[in-house]
């Protein structure tokens, strides 16, 4: 059991760090307040055609994954609950990308240069409020998840 607990939790940190890495990425370099709508349509068509399926796949394995180590550190109740916080802030991941982000995304995935509404900059603004709210949950379950694995090396390991 202990080495299932320590492959359960280095995949854990994995996910957690690929789905902030990717999401921090997007924060950092590809701000879209100065684009033209023609730059941000292409921009935004390219990344959801490349990352949109992989992400929504990663973030559900990855709060799975999360649920599967709280429960098998059920023993250890502060490490349990730190990693059942964590699962809530992929949960809230979910939540701001299938009610907020992805209604935006389903509307810009049918622009086309030349039908690209007039109020786009309320969307695009719109858009990047929530991913940077969905990439602080990332981050935040991210932190969580890497400091229960580093705190609990030092704990007695749960019964097999």
């Amino acid at each position: 059991m202990k080495m299932a607990n320590s492959i359960i939790r280095l995949i854990n940190i994995i996910l957690a760090g690929l789905l902030a890495g990717v999401s921090f990425g997007i924060w950092i370099g590809f701000n879209p307040a100065n684009l033209s709508s023609s730059a941000y349509v292409e921009q935004q068509q390219n990344m959801l055609h490349s990352l949109r399926t992989l992400m929504i796949a990663m973030v559900a394995i990855a709060t799975l994954v999360t649920l599967i180590s709280a429960y098998i550190q059920r023993k250890n109740n502060s490490i349990r609950i730190a990693l059942l916080l964590a699962a809530a802030f992929f949960i809230a991941c979910i939540l701001i990308t299938r009610f907020g982000i992805k209604p935006i995304d389903d509307q810009i995935m049918g622009w086309t240069i030349s039908s690209i509404p007039a109020d786009w900059t309320t969307l695009r603004d719109k858009w990047w409020s929530l991913h940077i709210m969905r990439t602080i949950a990332e981050m935040a379950a991210l932190f969580i998840i890497a400091w229960t694995s580093v705190t609990n090396t030092n704990r007695v390991q749960p019964d097999s």
